[in-house]
């Protein structure tokens, strides 16, 4: 059985403003899952096959997607992207700009944390100074550099001032860095920080948010259980008992064991799969188009990929067509750009590089390399990425490019890929705000070389005024056109070969009501329900 969600992303800067207005209504609107027909069953306990461990429960401390998934569920934000990828309000009863620079955000009252502690502006205030300290080094922290100061107005009141007007703020503030914690855990981890340990640490032993499900434990390699926070403020309660992500690394195993009714819903899926989902009577494919661009990275600062001509050579003899087919099945679209269709700053008329193996070989010869070279991909054990590289290596070897593969688990790849410690890479990145300045600033920005995000490591100043006037940039017409200045300098560089949007593929039980996920690809459980 199918199921597929197609939406549109366009978010123009009035909308959004028009968006944030909204919020400041006193009350929570419906969630937009409220229209489902068959009431839920609540209680039970849900259980979800996960590729892997996540990086950080601590939410400033990671950026990947099984992280997200189980940190959205444990902490909450001062606003959230509902199913339509519009803003809503959450422990921010309202978030109003009340001038070019500065956010009003009305904070909830009667909120604890799992802690025991209170909710209120000071708690915010300590949240969103600690994303943004230099000294924490939070790999989120990228998202909220133009912020300068939150201040305290009153109690359940704040301040959120930014060097220069940013409309995208809300949909940052929606990101799970965004994420508000216990007090008590900001204050251990820097007693933490101060003893020369991990600040993040402390969140993987007893994190705490106000979030709809509380810890119970982490079993590293194996599992992270939840349980439902019976004192969740919001009208709407999570509707199992507890929710169990199992680490299940194998593809095959985890569609084996969603088979056999061991865990109720599949993270991911790939597409080689969906039919043998799609046959079973007890299992239903969810699919939804994704913001989230595959690609094949270049480290910039080592030989030769420090030669644009060498970048540009091997990007010109992918075809990419050809990966849809037989990597996806056809189940996404190929990617000439980093920004996604419906993403606001996608442009259609940009540059980009075309297929041309006989081009490839030439600019080749031209950087000194007419008998061809020899490199190392770096890439994580799922088995989509083993496929698309070995995919990779067979067409690379059309110029003479010789790829040898080198496969670590994600932690480890995840790792290595921030730290530079490789030549080309396998990777992908979701613009989860659905505006181009998450998807642009962080990937291509000097200052976000690194686990931030820009892991080819590429250092352009004209690449870098291009970015900086686009998030300062009021006009939507005008950024627009900012974003397409930068991909074209982007098709120039070719710090990536961008390879393409793959929809997002999960499987659920047939008895699983009220899933959905984001088009960055992590999940909203708090409507999940297991119908008996």
């Amino acid at each position: 059985m199918k199921k597929i969600s197609s939406r549109i992303f366009v978010i123009m800067l009035m909308f959004v403003i028009s968006i944030v207005a909204a919020c400041s209504s006193d009350s929570v609107p419906e969630d937009s899952s409220s229209d489902i027909e068959t009431a839920p069953t609540v209680g039970g306990d849900l259980n979800i096959g996960v590729v892997s461990d996540p990086v950080s429960l601590d939410p400033h401390g990671a950026n990947e997607t099984v992280s997200n998934t189980i940190n959205a569920t444990i902490y909450d934000r001062l606003v959230y992207m509902d199913q339509n990828s519009e803003i809503q309000p959450g422990l921010a009863e309202s978030l109003e700009q009340i001038e070019d620079t500065v956010w009003e955000a009305k904070i909830r009252e009667g909120v604890t944390f799992h802690d025991g502690a209170e909710l209120n502006a000071e708690a915010v205030k300590l949240s969103l100074d600690r994303v943004r300290d230099p000294e924490v080094a939070a790999p989120v922290a990228f998202l909220f550099g133009m912020v300068t100061d939150v201040r305290v107005v009153d109690e359940f009141t704040v301040h959120i001032e930014t060097e220069f007007p940013f409309a995208p703020l809300p949909a940052h503030l929606a990101h799970t860095a965004g994420s508000i914690i216990s007090p008590i855990l900001i204050e251990q981890s820097y007693e933490d920080l101060a003893n020369g340990e991990n600040p993040f640490a402390a969140a993987n032993e007893h994190p705490a948010g106000t979030g709809y499900f509380k810890f119970v434990n982490q079993v590293p390699g194996n599992s992270v259980t939840l349980s439902k926070n019976e004192d969740y403020w919001h009208e709407e309660q999570a509707k199992v008992d507890t929710v169990t992500f199992k680490v299940i690394p194998e593809s095959l195993t985890r569609i084996a064991e969603l088979e056999t009714g061991e865990i109720d819903i599949n993270f991911t899926v790939s597409p080689s799969d969906v039919s043998r989902i799609e046959s079973n009577p007890d299992t239903e494919i969810e699919q939804v188009n994704s913001t989230r661009m595959v690609y094949l990275g270049f480290n910039t600062e080592v030989e030769p990929f420090n030669d644009v001509n060498v970048r540009r050579a091997l990007h010109m003899a992918i075809d990419k067509e050809a990966l849809v087919a037989g990597i996806l099945d056809g189940i996404g679209i190929p990617a000439h750009t980093p920004i996604a269709p419906g993403v606001f700053g996608y442009s259609e008329g940009v540059n980009s590089i075309e297929y041309d193996v006989e081009q490839a070989k030439e600019l080749l010869a031209e950087a000194g390399y007419s008998n061809g070279l020899e490199v190392t991909l770096l890439t994580d054990d799922e088995r989509e990425r083993q496929d698309l590289a070995v995919a990779l290596q067979a067409q690379l070897e059309e110029i003479g490019v010789n790829v040898t593969i080198d496969t670590y688990e994600f932690g480890t790849y995840i790792e290595r890929a921030g730290l530079g410690q490789m030549e080309i890479f396998l990777g992908s990145w979701g613009t989860v705000t659905i505006d181009a300045d998450y998807g642009l600033y962080a990937v291509f920005h000097s200052s976000n070389v690194g686990p931030p995000g820009n892991r080819s490591r590429i250092v352009n100043e004209e690449l870098d005024e291009l970015l900086d006037a686009a998030r300062q940039e009021t006009d939507a017409e005008t950024r627009i056109d900012l974003y397409a200045q930068v991909q074209n300098k982007l098709a120039e560089e070719s710090p990536y070969a961008y390879l393409y949007f793959p929809d997002n593929i999960s499987a659920t039980r047939s008895n699983v009501e009220g899933f959905w996920q984001y088009p960055s690809g992590y999940f909203f459980l708090r409507d999940v329900s297991l119908k008996q």
